[in-house]
């Protein structure tokens, strides 16, 4: 049954390398589990519940993802567009939560719109292959950097912005070798390496100091607990602030499909690249499917009490660990519910222990990087712009945006404008006014 559903031997796959993608996937993203609920909780809304909401949310619209599309993708709310919901939208505009969910449903239908339009499949198909290959880069790149910040190895620094992290604590030095651990599982083809890696680093943490008076590890009081209730927020979503303030509440709407639509386009495109799912032409067959199963996700989102589920770049490290079809999604869902009944299971994996994963996973998406012709400077510029302002914005859509506003001009500027669609045209134009908005008083 599975074999006929997810069309195991058609991509070149079994099931148990599938479930094995799966929880590779779910250790790459479980942190979403701590991290959304205290976001969420920023805003106002009732503590209790919000890990059940995060949860059932990610299950919910990964399912659909992976039963409507068969393509390895998870989905969760995301990270960035939350706190855009949280500190923006409710605190610094004063929205009451409830008032800010009716917002996301919205923005939800109106990327359902989209989709069943055509139109953002359109947007997708139109960005160069150059600029794929760079957006898969610089994604690479991006979850790179959020494994080498959660392992310690870089972090912050007034004066020059990055700088290396307290390399001899034990904390880091064991994902350091965590790393290198994975590295070599990988390169000698051992099944799971990944995963291997997250679990070895997980258990050796139990008993690694972390400074801090604890183990990198910490032991959890307990194994088991039951879900709380998500009844303070499901289906509480109000559409009262388009009465209150229609032109403020239209600019959030915009601004949350803006940000939700090129990260879901960065994550499909890098994720799906590195799965082999692109034709020659750098197009995703069905992507249409894929753009609909994640407006539903919205829709969804916003019912259950949350801001926007996104196409998660940590579906990147499934990939890697050999998932091809749906059936990875459907473990991924799967794994959402039970960790409910496991949370303080789940919450003991330390960030050290994952973030080896997120860096390799890095390593082999940066690869595209052989596809770019670099001798061709009229594009190779724009996909620098991208590869570079990914990490370094922090944003895959602001990465996005500035490459396609330097690839329209440059083009544009150089006698070689009709080699670009005017669908490039608008785009570009679209993140000019996003990116640029200080120039127009915005």
């Amino acid at each position: 049954m599975l074999k006929r559903l997810f069309q195991l031997e058609q991509k070149g796959t079994t099931a148990g390398r599938e479930v094995q993608a799966g929880c590779t996937t779910f250790a790459a993203m479980a942190y979403v589990l701590a991290v959304n609920p205290a976001i969420l909780a920023a805003a106002g809304m009732p503590a209790d519940g919000l890990i059940t909401v995060t949860a059932v949310s990610a299950a919910v619209s990964t399912l659909i993802m992976a039963l409507y599309t068969n393509i390895p993708l998870a989905l969760a709310p995301g990270m960035g567009i939350n706190a855009y919901f949280a500190y923006t939208v409710c605190v610094g505009l004063g929205v009451p939560w409830q008032q800010a969910l009716g917002l996301v449903l919205v923005n939800g239908i109106a990327f359902l719109a989209l989709s069943l339009s055509g139109i953002r499949e359109k947007i997708i198909n139109a960005i160069p292959y150059q600029l794929k290959m760079a957006i898969t880069c610089g994604v690479g790149l991006f979850i790179a950097f959020l494994g080498l910040r959660n392992a310690g190895i870089v972090a912050g620094h007034p004066a020059t912005l990055v700088t290396h992290g307290h390399l001899g604590s034990p904390p880091v030095l064991l994902s350091f070798v965590g790393l290198i651990l994975t590295v070599v599982l990988m390169v000698r083809r051992v099944p799971g390496g990944i995963i291997l890696g997250i679990l070895a680093v997980t258990l050796v943490g139990l008993v690694v100091p972390d400074g801090q008076g604890g183990t990198v590890t910490p032991h959890p009081a307990e194994f088991v607990s039951l879900p709380a209730s998500m009844a303070a927020t499901f289906m509480k979503f109000d559409l009262g602030y388009f009465a209150a303030d229609p032109v403020k509440a239209l600019t959030v709407v915009l601004t949350l499909l803006l940000i939700a639509l090129f990260d879901n386009v960065g994550t499909l495109i890098g994720v799906c690249q590195r799965a082999g799912l692109l034709d020659k032409d750098g197009r995703l067959p069905g992507a249409g499917k894929a753009l609909v199963a994640d407006s539903l996700g919205v829709i969804a989102s916003a019912g259950f009490g949350t801001s926007n589920v996104v196409s998660y770049v940590e579906s990147a490290s499934g990939v890697e660990a050999g998932g091809r079809t749906g059936l990875v999604g459907v473990t991924v869902a799967i794994l959402f519910i039970l960790a409910l009944f496991f949370t303080p299971l789940i919450q003991a994996i330390p960030a050290v222990a994952t973030a080896p994963a997120l860096i390799v996973v890095g390593i082999f998406m940066f690869q595209s990087v052989a596809e770019l012709n670099l001798r061709d400077l009229h594009e190779v510029a724009p996909a620098f712009i991208i590869i570079l302002a990914t990490p370094l914005t922090f944003s895959i859509a602001e990465g996005i945006g500035l490459g396609l506003v330097a690839y329209a001009a440059i083009f544009l500027a150089t006698g070689r404008a009709r080699q670009v669609t005017w669908m490039v045209y608008a785009l570009a134009g679209i993140f000019a006014l996003h990116l640029f908005r200080g120039l127009f008083g915005g």
